[in-house]
């Protein structure tokens, strides 16, 4: 399968996100508290398939240099951030509920968020900030944004996260085949967005699937 042909199927996938964030936006508007302004999911802790990130690689490289400069200082900080937060998770090697919970209490400034507050590459962002804001099922459990205003007990038609990761899963798998390097059973690896976006593909595959 060519690149071309799984970028297409990544963005049906991404579409599926964005249509079952609009779906409960209509459905519950008082609850979803997403706006222009806020970036409370742009600060969260999260990775990248590599086939979302070789997706997202690909259309920040054509942004105009000036946008693409300043983002790439601010991955030096984000990274930093990480690195900071990668050293407190070594307190928890053996309790994996305390470490996904200092995930998801931990803030990172994702680079893509310019100085005014918006992402730079809004239209092509990752699934994950695409259905931020309203019930996603992750590892069985359901999760939801601090700031939204769902009511605790009540039963709500989510995002399921597992099934998307899933499918990146299985098309990070066939990216890795068709572009002939690393190692297809490694497909389930995440990277950090500030490390996509400042590390060549080609390097990005030996560092990471070799």
């Amino acid at each position: 399968m060519k690149v071309d042909s799984l970028f297409q199927n990544y963005e049906l996938l991404a579409d599926g996100a964005e249509a079952a964030f609009n779906k409960v936006a209509r459905e519950y508007p008082g609850a979803v508290k997403c706006k222009p302004g806020c970036t409370d999911c742009c600060h969260a802790v999260f990775g990248l398939f590599l086939v979302e990130a070789a997706y997202l690689k690909f259309h920040f490289d054509q942004l105009p240099p000036e946008i693409i400069k300043d983002a790439l200082l601010r991955c030096n900080e984000a990274e930093r951030a990480i690195k900071r937060l990668e050293v407190k998770l070594r307190n928890y090697r053996e309790d994996p509920e305390m470490q996904a919970y200092v995930y998801a209490t931990s803030k990172v400034r994702c680079p893509l968020l310019d100085h005014e507050g918006r992402c730079v590459l809004y239209p092509r962002r990752p699934i994950t900030c695409r259905a931020y804001g309203i019930p996603t099922r992750i590892r069985g459990k359901t999760r939801v944004c601090t700031l939204a205003g769902f009511e605790q007990g009540k039963s709500y038609e989510g995002y399921n996260l597992d099934q998307a990761y899933q499918q990146l899963f299985f098309l990070s798998r066939e990216f890795l085949a068709s572009y002939g390097k690393g190692d297809p059973g490694k497909a389930d690896l995440l990277i950090s967005v500030p490390k996509v976006l400042t590390t060549p593909l080609e390097l990005l595959i030996e560092e990471t699937f070799q």
